[in-house]
């Protein structure tokens, strides 16, 4: 993809939650000589998010990975034709494709499959249920973690939902996806299904929906295959 090594790791947190999960990635990351920048995206909608994103990405010099974790994996999908993106790398992510959103594709879940414990929208926002952060969001922390995680969500706006990508970006970019294998809010089954359509190459690991806080080894350790792919390819 480009010759240049890509020194630059752009992290993208997803809906309910701000970029502080990302210590321990950006901690790794950082200590093998990578520039980590967390973005701090408001999730008040999607465009308002890759506009946040793309504003990072402005600021950044060389080739940069751009990572989504969850809802973030819609943001770096329309941020992801920055000149400095060299790819994109989804973290147990939607992968939406052109005219869909998170919203329409967690609209007709399989059967079986988990759902979302999502609150009714209130004044536009959406909250998950706190009784049952813990088993869906964050299965695999310590109950500690998950109970301040559910006391400080990020208010998720129905714009952030809703948000349409126009064309998607990994059509033009390489990218990798980390599938969480025992995630409980993104079935494992839907995760693959988006990767394979999006042309990614695939690893998986033993983690419920927060595999970026409680497997941070294991997302470090496929944004250095990214880093190692673009510089190859």
């Amino acid at each position: 993809m480009n010759a240049e090594r890509v020194k630059n790791v752009v992290l993208v947190h997803g809906g309910f939650v701000d970029g502080s999960g990302w210590r321990e990635v950006h901690r790794l990351l950082t200590g093998d000589g990578f520039r980590v920048s967390v973005v701090q995206n408001p999730t008040l909608s999607l465009a308002g998010d890759v506009a946040v994103t793309e504003r990072v990405l402005d600021a950044l010099d060389g080739p940069v990975l751009l990572v989504g974790h969850s809802y973030g994996g819609a943001v770096v999908t329309g941020a992801g034709h920055h000149e400095r993106v060299a790819g994109l790398v989804y973290v147990a992510a939607f992968v939406p494709d052109k005219g869909e959103s998170v919203g329409t594709l967690i609209a007709d879940p399989a059967s079986g499959a988990p759902v979302p414990p999502i609150l009714p929208p209130v004044d536009g926002f959406l909250f998950l249920d706190r009784a049952r952060f813990h088993a869906s969001f964050a299965a695999d922390l310590p109950v500690a973690w998950a109970e301040f995680m559910a006391d400080s969500q990020v208010p998720w706006g129905l714009d952030a939902l809703g948000g349409a990508i126009g064309e998607p970006a990994w059509r033009h970019k390489p990218s990798w996806y980390l599938v969480a294998t025992d995630d409980r809010m993104i079935p494992p089954p839907a995760q693959r299904a988006m990767a394979r359509r999006a042309g990614s190459t695939v690893t998986g690991t033993d983690a419920g929906h927060s595999v970026y806080m409680s497997r941070p080894d294991a997302v470090a350790d496929l944004i250095r295959q990214a880093a190692a792919d673009s510089a190859d390819g």
